[in-house]
């Protein structure tokens, strides 16, 4: 009976250590290199069957151990990875050739690549090409770090008013230190207003809002910018205006604003030392003749002036 129950008891042991070896054989725990070494330097000391027991591990997965500790010394034994090194279904290399050659032909998306091969006469799912091209770094993810923003549609400026672009030019002082000058553009009127600041935050960039808004004889319906920092969701809630965000990585759809700060830096900002206050001492000149003298061919060569004269006696 004792013998009986002595042989049991080994067979469950034997059993619970090459369960609890295949639950650890691809842990991502990362003390256990550290274990798999400290085991093996056991059973070179004293038996493998010993340090079996002792810690509880598979005989045969300790023997492999002590394989690897004589090639590599005494250093933590990696886990060892998962992955097959072959499979049955693998993309044939030639297939995986023309998809990457394609891609690097076109420079297009997936989608574009899957449709060159149908095309072309190469039979090929669109997720293996998806797959094909993640695999080898050739598609562009998108940032886990941006935002997504909901699409406003773009309103068509037909009054002063309609849609206002903001966006901001950064100026340095020194190399490690810049200042930041905010340029507003009214679309339909091309009426701006500008000023510059030492630190940008979405603080500033509403209190800008709010001077600008003051400053203007009409009222702001729309507001859009880019995805700075100083325009963030915070801006969003407090600005109390109707706001759209551009593209990200389409800076022609803030196209008017982008051009009126060249503008302003060649005209006005170049030639001046770089501090807020001489800044904006020189806009609020610079502003006025921009607003009240300067003929723009984008509004059939008439002021921003004119253009709210015309706007205002249309409504």
């Amino acid at each position: 009976m004792i013998v009986k129950l002595n042989v049991m008891v080994h067979y469950l042991e034997n059993t619970l250590l090459k369960i609890g070896y295949s639950q650890h054989m691809y842990s991502t725990n990362k003390h256990l290199p550290r274990i798999r070494r400290d085991v093996a330097i056991f059973a070179k000391k004293y038996g493998i069957r010993k340090a079996s027991r002792h810690y509880g591990y598979a005989v045969s997965a300790i023997h492999k151990w002590t394989k690897v500790l004589d090639k590599m010394g005494h250093h933590p034994i990696p886990t060892r990875s998962s992955r097959p090194h072959s499979h049955p279904r693998t993309t044939d290399e030639s297939i995986v050739r023309k998809i990457v050659d394609k891609r690097i032909e076109v420079r297009r998306s997936a989608e574009v690549v899957h449709e060159y091969l149908k095309r072309e006469g190469t039979t090929v799912s669109l997720a293996t090409v998806k797959r094909t091209l993640t695999r080898k770094n050739l598609l562009n993810k998108r940032s886990p770090w941006k935002r997504y923003h909901p699409p406003v549609a773009r309103p068509y400026p037909t009054k002063a008013g309609d849609l206002v672009e903001i966006d901001t030019i950064h100026t340095m002082q020194s190399k490690k230190v810049r200042m930041y000058t905010f340029v507003l553009i009214d679309v339909y009127s091309r009426w701006i207003y500008a000023r510059s600041y030492q630190k940008i935050s979405a603080k500033t960039s509403l209190r800008f809002v709010a001077l600008a808004q003051k400053e203007s004889s009409f009222h702001f319906n729309m507001i859009q910018t880019d995805h700075g920092p100083e325009f963030g969701k915070w801006f969003v809630s407090q600005v109390k205006k109707k706001h759209r965000y551009t593209r990200i990585g389409k800076p022609n759809d803030n196209s008017h604003v982008e051009r009126v700060n060249r503008t302003i830096q060649e005209e006005c900002l170049d030639k001046l030392i770089p501090t807020p206050c001489i800044f904006n001492k020189a806009l609020t000149t610079y502003i006025h003749y921009y607003n009240t003298q300067r003929l723009h061919f984008g509004i059939q060569l008439k002021t921003p002036q004119e253009m709210l004269g015309c706007s205002q006696g249309i409504d």
